[in-house]
């Protein structure tokens, strides 16, 4: 799938997807939605791709929704495609939890509404000294999408995320990191360069434990210490009679970098 609005590339077993609208912060319009769901799709299918980035070309990760747009057909009062729209984001949402392989959100500058809880929905966040975050939505009149609610609250607690949502109000790349919203902080300088490297650690690594580990963490969200005991043992027994498994024990057994995945 081509669309110059949103870029795809594969490199180092890493696919990087680049909202491509550096003049409108990259905010959503048309079928950009449709299109990083079908580049989701490639890379859940691909088994070359272990590790997925998100970002943003120029100064914005992404500002949301095209609000000129929406608010075009706001005044004819027509609403007959977002429920559509709805129904594809949620499918790009389920999808970034869902799949077996790390996504990273490469947060290189502002992050507004939808942009936000995109970059919520990604596995890891890295940041530098021009990331932004705002919960916007409120400021038109709207509530969060792109499962923010849960994303949100899950990350900074119900009051926080009460504050940032009835607000709007910006929080800079260092309140995003104290209050989790960042993984890491990197100078802007260095930024693509420090996110590369961080996305070769994950895609090195053992597939099949960061799939797991992936699985685990989310659903230890809402469950018993009985359901997170279950799963440990369930894929722990599974890992164990793993090739990357083994590979990692004989790698280390050897005193030698291991490699994952070659099989």
């Amino acid at each position: 799938m081509s669309d110059p609005q949103i870029l795809f590339d594969v490199s180092d077993h890493i696919a990087t997807i680049t909202l491509n609208r550096p003049e409108a912060m990259n905010a959503l319009a048309g079928d950009m939605r449709e299109v990083i769901l079908g580049h989701l799709e490639t890379c859940a299918a691909v088994p070359d791709v272990r590790c997925i980035v998100i970002t943003g070309a120029g100064r914005a990760f992404c500002a949301g929704g095209d609000i000129a747009a929406m608010a075009a057909k706001q005044d004819i009062g027509d609403i007959s495609e977002m429920g559509g729209t709805l129904v594809t984001v949620e499918a790009v949402v389920t999808l970034l939890r869902g799949i077996p392989k790390p996504v990273i959100a490469a947060v290189n500058g502002a992050a507004a509404g939808g942009g936000m809880n995109m970059a919520l929905a990604c596995d890891i966040r890295l940041g530098c000294e021009k990331t932004l975050f705002s919960e916007s939505f409120v400021k038109i009149g709207l509530i969060p999408d792109w499962a923010g609610f849960g994303s949100l609250t899950e990350l900074v607690g119900a009051a926080k995320a009460m504050e940032l949502m009835m607000t709007g109000e910006r929080i800079r790349a260092e309140e995003a990191h104290r209050l989790g919203l960042l993984n890491q902080l990197y100078p802007m300088d260095t930024f693509r360069d420090d996110v590369q490297a961080f996305a070769k650690t994950l895609a090195s690594g053992p597939p099949q434990a960061l799939a797991a580990i992936k699985r685990g963490v989310y659903a230890a969200a809402n469950a018993s210490l009985a359901e997170v005991l279950a799963f440990e043992r369930k894929n722990q027994l599974e890992l164990i009679l793993s090739d990357d498994s083994r590979e990692g024990m004989r790698a280390f057994l050897e005193k030698r970098a291991p490699k994952f995945g070659s099989s």
